[in-house]
């Protein structure tokens, strides 16, 4: 792997982790959202990661000389989670059903903190990767002084 497919898998990861990041972050802000445009509640939101081939010139000429499969990351689709909204009992909330129930998103608090978390720690290793081969580049560099 050259250094320039090294920067393009890790900013792929990088551009991944981003989106998942603002997705988890919508979920935690609409995790009391009893109404949408759709209607009715707030439905929690999740990426798909896709590993694609990485597509350049030079990695084309050299397919059959390398037994190396290089893959970058992308965010294919977005889906919304299809369980049934959690029930509150609440029979003062406008949103009430003749019970007193009210439909609410079924975004999990804890499941979004720990979703973030792995994000974060996942962007933060693509840093850290982009940096080596930087610092990698740089070395090499370094080799002809």
């Amino acid at each position: 792997m050259d250094f320039f497919n090294a920067i393009n898998v890790s900013s792929s990861a990088l551009t991944a982790e981003r989106t998942r990041m603002n997705l988890i972050s919508s979920n935690l802000a609409n995790a009391n959202a009893t109404r949408t445009p759709e209607g009715g509640p707030y439905k929690r939101k999740d990426a798909v990661f896709t590993a694609t081939p990485v597509e350049n010139s030079f990695h084309r000429a050299l397919d059959g000389a390398t037994a190396q499969q290089v893959r970058q990351v992308q965010v294919s689709r977005i889906v919304e989670d299809q369980n049934p909204p959690r029930m509150q009992y609440d029979p003062g909330h406008p949103d009430a059903d003749p019970q007193g129930y009210v439909a609410m998103p079924n975004v999990n608090v804890v499941e979004e903190m720990a979703d973030m978390i792995g994000a974060t720690r996942a962007y933060e290793a693509n840093v850290t990767a982009v940096q080596a081969a930087k610092s990698m580049a740089m070395k090499t560099l370094e080799i002809g002084k």
